[in-house]
């Protein structure tokens, strides 16, 4: 446990790094801003390119491994949402809490971290976890929160989602990438040289991006945002664990992976989301600055436990 906190000391060292800046206003809210959508669109871009394009697909699509994070997930899910329901909370604001409760930083903080702490194996698991939240439960908060405004389910709303889904740098890099391995292209030095050199700007500039945008965050609501915190922290790899050990049997090393995965803090693409419908802002800016903070420690136990698989 020491050992692996140690490990993942510098990660989050290189969060606080972020915050400072930006707290201190030696960032400004535009650097911020700016050095997001440059990791976002670019850097994280060529780095999940160069590496599923060194995948095949049997690396990424695995059945018993869809099938545990996707019902495991479900479950937190339906929790999280039935509980704000039973709060009387409307059906806009229950998504959002639910999204809180199984959205993590994979892609700014899970692919880099992991990659590194788990080797390079854990590549096509941590991105199959992606691909999953992106296209499954990213697509879901959008469909609940536009039906639930409009009283009924519309095409429109489903042609929302298939351009949120195809404008998604993320998606889109992996999805090429894939398709570059499938076809087995050949990969041309200055062409792995650039997406590499990219990429390598991705770790450090989503790092510090992460602790910068903390930094404009306040804790209001700390009961409902720590209740969302646990659930992402401790509820979800937990439920995770036992799908992927218990009742799918995955191979134990991608359901290692896909644990530490589920154990990363709430993601900031909720909070874009929240601030785009107009939504619980407030709550999920304090779901993710409470769930990072104490994902120093709860990350750093869940790697050490999955790491003895």
């Amino acid at each position: 446990m020491i050992e692996i906190f140690f490990r993942t000391l510098p990660f989050f060292a290189m969060i606080g790094l972020g915050y400072g800046a930006a707290r201190t206003r030696f960032f400004s809210e535009e650097a911020t801003a700016a050095i997001t959508k440059f990791v976002f669109y670019f850097a994280l871009s060529a780095m999940l390119f160069r590496f599923s394009a060194d995948l095949s697909m049997s690396e990424v699509f695995d059945g018993p491994f869809i099938l545990a994070y996707l019902s495991a997930t479900g479950l937190i899910y339906v929790v999280a949402m039935g509980f704000a329901i039973f709060r009387g909370r409307p059906v806009d604001e229950s998504a959002v809490e639910a999204q809180c409760a199984v959205i993590g930083n994979t892609g700014f903080l899970g692919i880099p971290m992991l990659t590194m702490l788990m080797g390079p194996q854990a590549i096509g698991p941590v991105m199959m976890v992606l691909a999953i939240d992106l296209i499954v439960f990213s697509s879901l908060i959008v469909i609940l929160i536009t039906g639930s405004r409009d009283g009924r389910m519309r095409l429109s709303v489903l042609k929302t989602v298939a351009v949120g889904l195809i404008k998604n740098p993320m998606i889109v890099s992996i999805a090429l990438g894939l398709l570059w391995s499938t076809a087995s292209l050949p990969t041309p030095a200055p062409l792995m040289d650039f997406v590499s050199i990219l990429g390598a700007a991705a770790t450090p500039g989503a790092l510090f991006a992460i602790g910068a945008s903390l930094a404009g965050k306040s804790a209001e609501r700390i009961e409902i945002a720590g209740w969302l915190s646990f659930c992402k922290l401790i509820l979800h790899p937990t439920a995770v664990a036992y799908a992927a050990l218990a009742l799918f049997h995955v191979e134990p090393f991608a359901a290692s992976v896909m644990i530490a995965a589920a154990s990363l803090p709430v993601a900031g693409n909720v909070y874009m989301l929240a601030v785009h419908y107009g939504v619980a802002a407030q709550r999920v800016s304090t779901s993710i600055l409470i769930s990072t903070t104490l994902s120093i420690a709860t990350v750093s136990a869940v790697i050490a436990w999955v790491s003895v698989f």
